[in-house]
């Protein structure tokens, strides 16, 4: 059976119209209406002692009927109503973006002297993206999107990448609240590009927050699962649903239309539709777990989408702002250190301490390339248990941590593979060398 994966950005019209348990640390921060994590004059917020007093008084209560002897100790576990976890969510509001790109295209129309190309009229298309990084005091901010939501196959630039983007906060999105935007950089084989957005006024004056950033590899099946975007270009809205599958392979057409991709992805059954790409994937406490690039259409399938992990999606990023940002470069670069890993053994384990299921895989290296910079440093049989590079331990627990990993790399980076040979733990250095390095 043929079935289909649609990018889900969306093709406008010419004009835009104006369209369980809880640390204390999650709910410390100022929150306004219910929403705002920005505090004012005005604010209705909860500060830390006023939580504090509030679980007292219900601890409290609580222990009214108790007969309570000299030395008894009691286990305390504190709930967060529903309100406490919307402010959570919600606040994923005000890190989300929705995009409007416009590209210039040209057509062939015929006429008595035979075709001619003729310029054509623009193209717009919706989108979403996620507030990386901000600088409210100076109006500045990276902005994470999909590389298709930027790139058109047709546009005349010679990049292919819009020339002229728009980004608009939760709230504002009509014509007057539009936020210049221009391209940083990007990588059609990860479908990842970066914005960057500079001395906005808007921005200055907003409530916009930058997103809280999760680590992807710690979500688990059932968790809930967050969208945030602007679906068929109507505005940012969110739907929820749950995680599938943690990590799994997909194959999709590349933005170009004709490059083949293979894509590790979170699987989910929120509802996303088209204009949710690049738009975020959250988890129920407002924490980014992912940006949405795909879903599954076919006629016999509901609500099966797709979302690049929140960890490949900030490495990717950040190894773009390394490369690209003020530069004439505009792609990234992945180490490549010669070796090829397999899954030696696959097992299942139950984390008592918080309720998740997570796959762990005994990682081992199958094959060393003779041309690699790991030939005669790694070898076959080791089995890697973590990487440290310049300094942050990554440990290795899937066979995907070691190609992820490896996008945090640079020339010169100080690069350990912490392995396991022959029984006895070895430090394993490896120097990064330029010979390393793919553009993707």
């Amino acid at each position: 059976m043929k079935r289909t994966l649609l990018c889900l950005v969306l093709l406008l019209a010419l004009c835009l119209s104006s369209c369980g348990l809880y640390d204390l640390s999650d709910y410390l921060a100022a929150y306004q209406n219910g929403s705002s994590t920005e505090t004012t004059s005005n604010s209705q917020y909860i500060t830390e002692s006023e939580l504090k007093a509030m679980i007292n008084e219900e601890v409290a209560k609580a222990a009214k009927n108790l007969t309570i002897e000299e030395g008894d100790t009691y286990d305390v576990t504190v709930e967060a109503s529903e309100s406490f976890e919307l402010v959570g969510a919600s606040s994923a509001l005000l890190s989300t973006v929705s995009i409007v790109t416009t590209f210039q295209t040209q057509q062939y129309v015929f006429s008595r002297y035979g075709y001619q190309l003729v310029d054509g009229d623009p193209v717009s298309f919706a989108g979403s993206g996620v507030i990386y990084d901000l600088d409210k005091v100076t109006g500045s901010a990276y902005i994470i999107t999909n590389y298709h939501v930027v790139y058109y196959a047709s546009a005349l630039t010679s990049n292919k990448i819009s020339d002229d983007i728009n980004v608009y906060l939760y709230g504002q999105e009509s014509k007057q609240y539009a936020i210049p935007a221009t391209y940083v950089g990007g990588s059609m084989y990860y479908d990842i590009a970066v914005l960057k957005v500079s001395n906005s006024d808007v921005l200055k004056a907003s409530h916009a927050t930058e997103a809280v950033i999760a680590n992807s590899d710690d979500v688990s099946v059932l968790e809930t699962a967050i969208a945030i975007g602007n679906p068929e270009g109507l505005g940012i809205s969110a739907t929820v649903g749950h995680i599938n599958v943690v990590s799994e392979y997909i194959s999709m057409t590349a933005a170009d239309e004709k490059t083949a991709l293979s894509m590790r992805v979170i699987r989910v059954d929120t509802a996303v539709n088209g204009g949710n790409s690049g738009g975020g994937l959250y988890n129920k406490d407002g924490e980014l777990i992912g940006i949405v690039n795909a879903k599954l259409a076919d006629s016999s399938v509901d609500n099966i989408g797709y979302a690049i992990p929140s960890n490949v999606a900030v490495y990717v990023t950040k190894n773009i702002l390394d490369y690209c940002d003020g530069k004439e470069e505009e792609h990234l670069y992945r180490c490549m250190v010669g070796i090829t890993v397999e899954a030696a053994a696959s097992t299942s384990e139950l984390d008592m301490k918080t309720g998740k299921v997570h796959i762990k895989e005994t990682v081992k290296v199958s094959d060393v390339s003779s041309t690699g910079i790991a030939n005669g440093v790694l070898a076959v049989g080791d089995v890697i248990k973590s990487i440290t590079i310049d300094g942050n331990t990554y440990n290795v627990s899937r066979i995907f941590h070691v190609v992820d990993n490896m996008l945090n790399a640079r020339v010169g980076s100080s690069v350990v593979f912490h392995v396991e040979r022959n029984g006895e733990s070895l430090d394993v250095p490896i120097a990064i060398t330029a010979s390393a390095l793919t553009q993707y």
